[in-house]
């Protein structure tokens, strides 16, 4: 779990389907950023890692009974 640089922004934007421009994936990769760094000594150790794009999916998702 490392910060998340500029082109990976864009990469999830675009995969998600939301395409930004590298400033905004500046500005995005910066105020983020923080908190990756303040995860990074525990990062491997959490029982799954999500990537937050996804949420609105998993949420979404409707249980099989």
């Amino acid at each position: 779990m490392t910060r998340p640089t500029t082109k990976e922004i864009q990469a999830t934007a675009q995969v998600a389907g939301v395409p930004v421009d590298e400033e905004i994936a500046t500005r995005i990769s910066n105020s983020i950023g923080p908190a990756f760094e303040g995860f990074a000594a525990i990062a491997g150790t959490l029982p799954f890692d999500l990537e937050p794009a996804l949420y609105p999916l998993a949420q979404a998702a409707k249980v099989s009974k």
